[in-house]
């Protein structure tokens, strides 16, 4: 079963259940006649501004996120869990309405009557679709292009145990051999210098990854060439000890598989981070317009060349991306190749200098903030050049590309524009402690210290 599938398959299934518990609950209170009330309520709009909660619930909980072959058992209690808090809070609510509206409660019971009928419903409808999906892969439908890397005994034993259970969803396309000495055949499709390609020209979704004891070496150098593909890696428990940190455990039908997990931040703060992204890039967009209009008209008509200047930058996963930006240089300032600009770099015109000071020319990347290539708060994107350079300089720089980048990050507000290679080594080990530590608290404190920093002109 695609993404997208399962998506659609969740919501249908929600907006039936959801909105069958209210019905329920609706004959219950008021047509029954069990339960005395002051005066009769309607039906439709309370049905569709309860579907809407918990929508917007559900979302925030990460009951939308997409979970792969997940157990029945941990389906029902995700929404056994997010139920009964939505259900709390619709109950304090109701409890804060009548005390306002100094309304006599009925009986608040009958919040305890709905959140059964809830979980009764709605987990009922969730169970019955991850049993229909676990169906579909008994019978080897929706199973996903699959690799293992390794060509040892015990990435062989793991195709006998996936091939055992077909729930799992894997279907195992072949090997990736780590070292010259596999032989060819046996369904070895290549080295993991090939890893890459063959991700891309197989559609491989899934990376597992069973090395033998003289192979953990080899590890990060897998991560390192699946960072640029939208790949899941996962990986057997004796090699954990080398990603301690980044990884948690999720067995399914006695395969200890333990999940690579590069963005820590949950998915409802994820969901809300993008959310206020757009609105935050929208508010700004219209405030500025003013200012952004001035500035438009001086960079026009003090030097030659274009307002927005357009640059090819990495983002995540390594997918480039077109970023903008006032021109803040002369024309044509990189015609002889890419290189950072320093603090005095002669390059820079008069206004780009003030527009630097003031971060104004870092304003047109809200748009690619509202296009999703970027997000308000991460680590700054760098050029395919740079990346490409750094990739090599610097161990581990993939990690970097786990995230969206942003417009303004830790590295910004704790260390001074990049000017050097050791500049950027410096500043990765800020970027680094933000993807360890991501989270709304740490992406708002760094808003602050980005607003003090405009207001006393300490920009670049």
């Amino acid at each position: 079963m695609s993404k997208t599938s399962e998506k659609i398959l969740l919501f249908l299934s929600d907006f039936i259940f959801i909105n069958a518990a209210w019905t329920a609950y609706y004959l219950i209170r008021i047509e029954s006649g069990w339960i005395p009330y002051s005066s009769p309520t309607s039906f439709l709009v309370p049905l569709s501004a309860v579907y809407l909660y918990w929508l917007v619930f559900f979302s925030f909980a990460g009951l939308y996120q997409y979970w792969f072959v997940r157990s029945r058992f941990d389906e029902f209690s995700s929404v056994f869990k997010t139920i009964s808090f939505g259900c709390f809070i619709l109950f304090f609510l109701i409890f804060l309405d009548d005390a306002l509206s100094d309304t006599k409660a009925i009986s608040r019971m009958l919040i305890l009557i709905y959140w059964l009928l809830m979980v009764i419903s709605v987990g009922a409808g969730r169970v019955l679709i991850r049993s229909f999906q676990m169906n579909l892969l008994e019978k080897g439908i929706g199973l996903r292009n699959s690799i293992i890397i390794g060509s040892g005994n015990r990435a062989f034993e793991l195709k006998e145990l996936i091939q055992k259970f077909p729930q799992l969803g894997y279907k195992v396309i072949g090997f990736i051999s780590v070292n010259e000495r596999s032989k060819a055949g046996s369904g070895i499709l290549g080295t993991i210098d090939l890893l890459s390609a063959i991700i891309e020209e197989r559609k491989i979704t899934e990376v597992l990854i069973a090395l033998e004891d003289d192979e953990k070496s080899k590890l990060f150098e897998v991560i390192n060439r699946s960072q640029r593909s939208e790949v899941n890696l996962k990986i057997l428990p004796d090699t954990y000890e080398i990603v301690s940190g980044l990884a948690k455990t999720n067995q399914i039908y006695g395969v200890p598989f333990i999940e690579i997990m590069p963005e820590i931040m949950p998915y409802g703060s994820k969901l809300f981070k993008r959310i206020f992204d757009i609105i935050f890039s929208f508010i700004l967009l219209v405030i500025l317009s003013p200012v952004l209009l001035l500035t438009i008209f001086l960079i026009k008509v003090t030097s030659k060349g274009p307002v927005i200047y357009k640059q090819s930058r990495v983002g995540k996963n390594g997918k480039e991306f077109p970023m903008y930006k006032f021109r803040s240089m002369i024309k044509d300032a990189e015609e002889y190749g890419p290189e950072w600009a320093g603090e005095s770099d002669p390059r820079i015109t008069g206004i780009g200098k003030i527009i630097r000071k003031v971060y104004l020319d870092e304003v047109p990347q809200l748009i690619n903030v509202i296009l999703n290539d970027m997000s308000i708060v991460g680590p700054r994107p760098e050029r395919p050049f740079f990346v490409e350079m750094l990739s090599k300089e610097i161990p581990y720089y993939y990690k970097r590309l786990s995230i969206k980048p942003g417009i303004t990050g830790w590295a910004q507000i704790k260390h001074k524009y990049d000017a050097s290679l050791n500049d950027v080594k410096e500043k990765l080990k800020y970027d680094f402690f933000y993807i360890e530590n991501m989270s709304l608290k740490l992406d708002f404190k760094i808003m602050v210290n980005t607003f003090l920093v405009v207001v006393f002109m300490k920009g670049h």
